[in-house]
């Protein structure tokens, strides 16, 4: 039976400390539900804290990598796939994932969230830029979720797959 894949998506370098928290405790309670953590992989801000917080709690941790090596991995990654895309592997990140978790904001954060949206899939968005929500908001309609946290994300993403019906050829 395939598992679920959650992706958290967000910055690099221009991480909060907040954000890393946050990512961190997604990490941590994504690994404690059974899911498999898809990120950007990166060494650095909220990829590098969400993957640490997946394998603090042994979770099983996938890293879509920007650049054509392995130098920006974050050591929490146990799968990198070194995609060589730049930005492009935005797109890989938000297909391959069931539900995506938006932590903090920045531009490649924002354009994985209009990936998602553009996908028709859903976006679970944990943040505290303001402008932001609403925007996203008006722009995904019922496919855009705001979280409060991450325990708020992550019962969000469980009343999103329990609603989620499989495609009838997955189902096979």
């Amino acid at each position: 039976m395939r598992k679920t894949i959650i992706g958290v998506m967000g910055p690099g370098d221009t991480a909060s400390q907040k954000d890393r928290e946050n990512a961190f405790a997604l990490g941590k309670l994504i690994a404690s539900n059974g899911w498999v953590l898809l990120s950007g992989g990166g060494c650095k801000g909220a990829m590098d804290a969400v993957n640490k917080g997946a394998k603090s709690a042994n979770g099983l941790t996938v890293g879509i990598l920007f650049a054509n090596d392995h130098l920006d991995l974050s050591e929490a990654v146990d799968i990198a796939i070194v995609s060589g895309m730049g930005s492009a592997r935005n797109n890989i990140n938000v297909l391959s994932s069931d539900v995506v978790i938006a932590c903090g904001l920045a531009a490649g954060t924002a354009s994985e969230i209009c990936l998602t949206l553009k996908a028709e899939k859903h976006v679970v968005i944990l943040n505290d830029n303001e402008l932001s929500k609403p925007f996203f908001t008006d722009l995904g309609k019922d496919l855009t979720h705001i979280a409060k946290d991450p325990q708020d994300a992550i019962e969000q993403v469980k009343r999103i797959l329990a609603s989620v019906k499989e495609p009838a050829s997955a189902a096979k």
